[in-house]
């Protein structure tokens, strides 16, 4: 057996008995140990930001492109909005024990509750995102998981100084420091242990990045997967759109951040509106240095677009570069986003009731949007404080997951000498 499986087993034997320190620890505990991290979060600015400086001088030096630059960097503000997102989970309700239901069973008499309980040991896997590192912790602190996590190497300084808060948090407040651990090496056959499960001592992986990371967790992984495909993100202009709302709407869920997993990677446009309204739309974004690539009569309207290809329909850009389709209709553009969404976000802008409410019951993707940009496609804006990442399967959790969609439940049963005959 090698050093570095030896280590990750030892990794998962020390995350079981944490993760029923954490089980049975009070939600104040719980608490006090995010509040405690927010406040080391703070209180060490410097120190996080001089281990992300060695990270991006690595990611230059490997020739990272801007997009990823611009994830992996962090700043005074960002390490702020860390923190905050920890306060935040400090204060949402601890999901643990709230019974969901409970009810009396007619045919028997028992009295039956369904309980949220933890789900126990967590194997996060990410990339180049350290915020990712305090997130994931402080969702599975609040829902009592222990956690492993596997940042990818390209964030790893970063990440490092983040988790040697966390550990000092959980033990000032009473908890092991082993209920959230940071794998501390580059190497890749780490990542392959956690799928096998480190002999049973996972209970569920999740994996938070590109197609390429999750379609391995999903191909490897010996233990269930909570997982999301890319945002492959669709914004339907309706013809009952106002023009003004129109253009703030598509400029800012493309534009705001384009490395996000909530930014639009496909403008869809009534063929009523499209002759008027396209232009317009067209000279903001461009405005903004977003290239634009266009379908055929997309381009018969703004000459000046890039001939789309038939990949950049269903293509996750994370770079300011967007598709744009001109749809007969609402039918049209509903085909259109089944044909080629990834089941993530999808938005409509109309003022039409009527249309708004098809387009919201029809598309089956985890979020669907109503005249708001889907860059709100986040735990954070959902109220969740932060997120482990975007569900977009159909079982257990769905959109964004935060504390509660990382719990599941038990029954509790109350007889009073029952006997089955």
């Amino acid at each position: 057996m090698s050093d570095l499986t030896q280590a990750m087993l030892a990794r998962g034997q020390r995350a079981r008995a944490a993760a029923r320190a954490l089980r049975e620890a009070t939600p104040q505990t719980r608490t006090r140990a995010l509040e405690l991290l927010a406040q080391k979060l703070r209180a060490n600015v410097e120190p996080i930001l001089a281990a992300n400086q060695r990270d991006l001088d690595a990611g230059r030096a490997n020739g990272m492109s801007e997009a990823l630059l611009d994830r992996l960097a962090l700043n005074p503000a960002r390490v702020e909005g860390i923190a905050s997102a920890v306060e935040i989970i400090a204060g949402v309700q601890d999901p643990l024990g709230i019974e969901t239901e409970r009810w009396t069973a007619p045919v028997n008499g028992l009295d039956i509750a369904r309980v949220r309980t933890p789900i126990g040991v967590l194997g996060i896997i990410y990339e180049s995102r350290p915020n990712v590192t305090a997130d994931a912790a402080a969702l599975c602190i609040r829902s009592g998981n222990a956690a492993i996590l596997r940042c990818g190497s390209d964030c790893l300084q970063s990440s490092l100084a983040i988790a040697v808060l966390i550990g000092e948090a959980l033990e000032e407040a009473g908890l092991p420091a082993d209920a959230v651990q940071l794998v501390d090496t580059p190497d890749r056959a780490a990542v392959g242990l956690m799928l096998s499960g480190l002999e049973g001592t996972i209970d569920l992986i999740v994996p938070r990045g590109g197609k390429s990371l999750v379609g391995r967790v999903q191909a490897e992984a010996r233990v269930a997967v909570l997982s999301h495909l890319e945002g492959m993100n669709h914004t339907y202009v309706h013809s009952g759109a106002n023009a003004d709302m129109a253009r703030a709407i598509v400029v800012n869920a493309k534009m705001r951040r384009v490395s996000v997993c909530g930014a639009t990677e496909t403008l869809l446009i009534d063929e009523a509106v499209a002759p008027e309204l396209l232009p317009l739309i067209a000279a903001d974004l461009s405005a903004k240095g977003c290239e634009l690539r266009g379908g055929e009569k997309a381009r018969a309207i703004v000459p000046e677009m890039v001939p789309a290809s038939n990949k950049d329909w269903s293509t996750e850009y994370l770079a300011p570069v967007i598709t744009v389709g001109i749809v007969d209709d609402i039918d049209h553009a509903i085909r259109h986003i089944e044909t080629y969404g990834s089941g993530h976000t999808e938005a409509i802008i109309t003022n039409d009731p009527d249309a708004a409410a098809t387009f919201l019951n029809r598309v089956d993707s985890a979020i669907v949007v109503h005249n708001a940009s889907t860059q709100y496609a986040d735990g954070g804006e959902f109220g969740f404080g932060g997120e482990i990442g975007i569900a977009t399967g159909r079982m257990h959790a769905r959109g964004p997951v935060g504390a509660e969609q990382l719990t599941t439940f038990k029954y509790v049963v109350r007889g009073q000498g029952q006997t089955r005959p």
